[in-house]
């Protein structure tokens, strides 16, 4: 994906949309600075060039290769941060696995068969159980409040 002398300001927000790049270049733009979240989901994101004046996304550990000439930096070689020997900032809750999510950055994924909030729920979810009591609900109520209001409906 090449957006180099586009005259960006900032990251352009349909950038998220393009995950599957492997291959960006931001050069050539007058960008301030990388948000930190520009580039999550961008696991694919093998070869990254940024201005001379940005560091790559994730620091410079977050890359196997970086870069630089004249007038721009290349960052080459996304690493996996869940495979790294450093400890993580924030570890992934028990019954979860870290997964890559973009330049330094992860997000942790339930074992299987846990789900929930911090996958402390065990087997699936329990979708008919669920979809009786609203589908149950949502009758009683809407013949209520039918019989309620067609009753004024008459006297009017």
């Amino acid at each position: 994906l090449d957006l180099s002398n586009c005259s960006l300001h900032s990251v352009p927000a349909g950038l998220a949309e393009a995950t599957a790049a492997i291959v960006l270049d931001l050069t050539e733009n007058p960008l301030t600075t990388l948000p930190t979240g520009s580039f999550l989901g961008f696991i694919h994101l093998q070869s990254l060039a940024v201005p001379l004046t940005l560091e790559c996304p994730g620091g410079s550990d977050a890359w196997q290769d970086v870069t630089a000439d004249r007038s721009s930096r290349l960052c080459q070689g996304q690493r996996n941060p869940c495979n790294s020997s450093v400890e993580l900032a924030w570890p992934c809750p028990e019954n979860s696995g870290c997964a890559p999510d973009g330049p330094g950055l992860i997000q942790c994924l339930c074992d299987s068969p846990f789900h929930s909030y911090k996958c402390l729920r065990e087997g699936t979810f329990p979708v008919l159980l669920f979809g009786g009591i609203l589908g149950t609900a949502t009758v009683c109520l809407s013949l209520l409040l039918w019989s309620t209001q067609r009753r004024k409906a008459k006297t009017t």
